[in-house]
């Protein structure tokens, strides 16, 4: 990619904004080209300043960040932005809602500054930023909220190994704990995520974890 990552920050906390526009200002391959506090503006400037990543609250007035990240990457979009949503552990139950509506990721607001950095590039270089603890967090408490659609799935063509990388990364675990966990190399794991996505048409791993809950493959 030429010249460095732009980044649209919105979180309704000037103070916290200001900080989060601060840290990542300050390195050469990032550049903040806007800010807002609400979910409506947010929507308007990636519309107009069409960012690579857009750093986004949950919870905000006019339009909350779960309804701003539908309207910018949810299913239809024409021209999706990438939406890394920012979450706190007491805010766990937006966290699968915000990734329905199509976040590439999420972080927790108290992450170190390299957590924050790391998780900017990850998601523009077109990776899923899914921490496996909150995932397993996450997972745990509100699986049962997640119901099946009707019919259970449309016979996806998977494989009864690539079921099983599914259902390990729908349980929250990483490509290393996969390869773990079953023997199999980590590179030999990545080429199953891959050939997943692929076969059921997902943009990434968050919308794998969606998916198999959604389809009964997982509980």
């Amino acid at each position: 990619m030429n010249g460095p990552l732009r980044v649209l920050v919105c979180d309704d906390q000037l103070l916290v904004r200001t900080g989060l526009v601060t840290i990542i200002d300050a390195q050469p391959d990032l550049d903040v080209v806007g800010e807002c506090g609400d979910g409506k503006a947010a929507v308007e400037l990636a519309g107009r300043l069409r960012p690579d990543v857009v750093l986004m609250d949950v919870r905000m007035p006019v339009l909350d960040g779960i309804e701003a990240t539908r309207r910018l990457a949810g299913a239809g979009v024409p021209q999706p932005v990438t939406v890394l949503v920012l979450t706190t552990f007491n805010l766990d139950q937006y966290v699968y809602e915000a990734l329905r509506a199509g976040a590439s990721g999420f972080l927790l607001k108290d992450a170190p500054p390299a957590h924050l950095l790391h998780g900017i590039r990850v998601v523009a270089g077109g990776a899923a930023l899914l921490d496996p603890e909150v995932t397993r967090r996450l997972v745990g408490r509100y699986a049962a909220r997640i119901r099946p659609v009707d019919g259970m799935a449309r016979d996806p063509a998977l494989t009864p190994r690539e079921l099983e990388v599914l259902r390990l990364i729908a349980d929250g675990l990483s490509n290393a704990e996969i390869a773990a966990t079953l023997q199999l190399s980590p590179e030999t794991v990545k080429t199953f995520v891959s050939r997943i996505l692929t076969k059921l048409d997902l943009r990434d791993r968050v919308q794998a974890v969606v998916y198999a809950y959604r389809h009964g493959l997982a509980t």
